[in-house]
């Protein structure tokens, strides 16, 4: 069922390209042939979870494959194919950019998450609900194949009280008592701080976890040091690869950062074909 849903959503993404139809390709119809892909790249590879079933969904033959997770380096083939031409030339683009897009997000989680643990062993990486709109589901897996967390899928997951839900409520402990009053005790709680003392208070509250929003390292370590082990402590707010070893340093336990999926570079990739 996972499976048709899928398919059911890259269809409406191939929709784009060849509704009504691909006049171009459609000078080929009838010419069967085989097709390779290739990395222009290097970096880690995703995204195949989702492409080999909708290519052979299509009918297309899927020959051979690397393994989403695997290290990728230039003229590496990702995959090979066979079957209508028409068919292979009209998913083309959809099948690279897809790829290519997921590959990217994951080569940036796992250059962090490496990056990280070379000062904090235990820190995950964890993404944003910063994703591309019709997209989540897929960025999301791709963060996982790089190594990290993907963190909320969608406002049902848990609670993350921010400053306008405390704007509107008064306090950090009135919001606190709200959400555990009106959610299972299923979902964790977490609490969207800026300073020691706002820390302290929704730990006292009865977090389950703090995000520390836009501090710095230094200003991060103290609470660090006194609430390490007692709540889930979280960093995040403009964190990328050029400064989350510092932000690792201060030994928190989750580390997102939006950059993951919205300034991520799509890795470069081409397809060759070879009529039968």
């Amino acid at each position: 069922m996972i499976t048709q849903l899928i398919i059911n959503k890259l269809l409406t993404f191939l929709e784009e390209d060849i509704y009504p139809e691909d006049i171009t390709s459609k000078i080929v119809s009838g010419i069967k042939c085989k097709a390779v892909i290739v990395s222009k790249d290097e970096g880690v590879l995703a995204g195949q979870k989702f492409i080999i079933p909708f290519l052979e969904y299509l009918g297309v033959k899927v020959i051979n494959y690397l393994q989403d997770g695997t290290q990728i380096k230039k003229k590496d083939i990702l995959l090979e194919m066979e079957g209508e031409a028409e068919t292979i030339l009209g998913v083309e683009r959809l099948t690279l950019n897809l790829l290519g897009k997921l590959s990217g997000i994951a080569t940036v989680t796992k250059l962090m998450t490496d990056l990280a643990r070379k000062v904090n062993p235990n820190v995950k990486i964890a993404g944003t609900r910063k994703t591309t709109p019709g997209l989540r589901i897929f960025e999301k897996y791709a963060i996982e194949v790089g190594g990290g967390d993907p963190h909320r899928f969608n406002l049902s997951d848990a609670v993350l009280i921010k400053d306008n839900h405390i704007a509107l409520l008064g306090s950090i402990k009135e919001a606190v008592i709200k959400a555990k009053k009106l959610n299972s005790f299923t979902k964790k709680i977490e609490v969207e701080v800026s300073t020691y003392k706002h820390a302290i208070e929704a730990y006292e509250a009865g977090a389950d976890a703090i995000l520390l929003d836009n501090m710095k390292p230094e200003e991060i370590e103290p609470i660090v040091r006194d609430l390490k082990g007692k709540i889930i402590i979280e960093a995040s707010g403009g964190i990328t690869p050029d400064n989350v070893i510092e932000y690792a340093k201060t030994g928190v336990d989750i580390i997102s950062s939006g950059y993951i999926t919205h300034s991520s570079r799509s890795l470069d990739f081409s397809l060759d074909i070879f009529k039968s």
